[in-house]
């Protein structure tokens, strides 16, 4: 169940950092403390993950610097407090904590704590450090890399945000024992999506490891993280600003991100479980405009099953409410809708000018 074996993967470009994985990471005062440059902290989280972790991040940093003066914001969790005003609140924490040019901002938590952590630093002073400590699978994956931060707005997701690369990553994989199985399952959806656009036989290991994965085996996990993130840094590192090539990342998100909007973030699926269907529809998209073959999209149906992921449009989502909220997607064009699509399992492409209509027939076929 447990490993010493610690990862780093380098992300480069004109902002480069580091990403460690392994166990412990959270306790390691000296290694946290030289990436942070002045004597202001504001660790951000969630009240989740501050019983278990917060103090454990302070007292590591002040055995090493006692004169750090760390201030606390807590938010609520879950996707609603993505938003404007606990923005608001994540900047007057800042300010009443006296935070200086060279402050720091700890992102102690998952997507959410590490969204709007982001987008603080990136705001505060127009760009303070930030460091993010990902407490959740997904978030060591996915959002703590690439420097992507935002909040929702009630017309979609993410739609106010900036690009803000952390000056460090710490993937402590010791956190993922108490992560509730549900936020794992999730975290796993976005960990198929890297085989899914980029990396075919890693489909097969995963499926070879699907045991050893929800038992939460360190060493599993750590082989599962590593590779997904060497996967998003080579691509992150090609197109930070996701003019092109980046995008591919976005597979199953049009949908996913639909979904989330039109269930209201709240009470339906979270985001890896609206990921994990979105996929699964992005694949039939492609079956339908006659990219790829109707199999695949049942293979990939298949593995999202096998670790307990949903894989079904839920029957209370209406397609035009759906499709209009593809329209307003971040990632929409004006010359229509913009879908990450696969030709085969490993080989995906960015199709711009999706019809409309084609959509809906496919939504209306599932």
């Amino acid at each position: 169940m447990t490993t010493t074996a610690h990862r780093a993967v380098h992300v480069g470009g004109a902002h480069p950092y580091t990403i460690l994985i392994g166990a412990d990471l959270l306790s390691d005062g000296v290694a946290l403390n030289s990436r942070i440059r002045g004597r202001h902290v504001l660790l951000v989280s969630d009240e989740h993950v501050v019983p278990h972790y917060a103090r454990r991040v302070e007292t590591a940093l002040h055995n090493v610097r006692p004169d750090l003066r760390i201030g606390r914001f807590v938010l609520p969790p879950g996707e609603g407090s993505k938003t404007m005003a606990r923005f608001a609140e994540a900047i007057d924490a800042l300010a009443a904590l006296g935070a200086t040019r060279d402050a720091c901002v700890l992102a102690l938590g998952g997507g959410v704590v590490g969204d709007l952590a982001g987008f603080a630093a990136a705001c505060w002073m127009r760009g303070i450090d930030c460091l993010q400590l990902p407490t959740s699978l997904l978030a060591m994956v996915d959002s703590s890399v690439g420097g992507k931060t935002a909040i929702d707005l009630p017309q979609g997701k993410n739609l106010v945000g900036a690009f803000h690369p952390p000056r460090a990553v710490f993937a402590d994989i010791g956190t993922l024992d108490t992560l509730p199985d549900r936020e794992l399952r999730a975290g796993l959806a976005e960990v198929i999506k890297y085989g899914a656009i980029i990396d075919a036989p890693f489909l097969d290991w995963l499926l070879t490891h699907a045991d050893a994965l929800l038992a939460r085996d360190h060493d599993a996990l750590l082989e599962a993280i590593t590779r997904s993130c060497q996967h998003k840094a080579t691509i992150v590192e090609l197109d930070p600003l996701e003019h092109g090539e980046r995008a591919l990342l976005n597979f199953g998100h049009t949908f996913g991100h639909a979904i989330e909007a039109e269930q209201g973030y709240e009470g339906g699926f979270n985001h890896g479980e609206a990921v994990a269907v979105g996929m699964v529809l992005a694949a039939k998209l492609s079956a339908h405009l006659g990219m790829a073959a109707a199999a695949d999209a049942g293979m990939l149906r298949q593995l999202l099953g096998r670790f307990g992921l949903p894989t079904e449009l839920p029957r209370n989502l209406d397609t035009s409410g759906l499709i209009e909220r593809m329209r307003i997607d971040k990632k929409a064009q004006a010359g229509g809708l913009r879908f990450v699509l696969w030709e085969t399992p490993g080989r995906a492409k960015i199709v711009p000018g999706v019809p409309e209509d084609a959509v809906a027939e496919m939504l209306l076929a599932v």
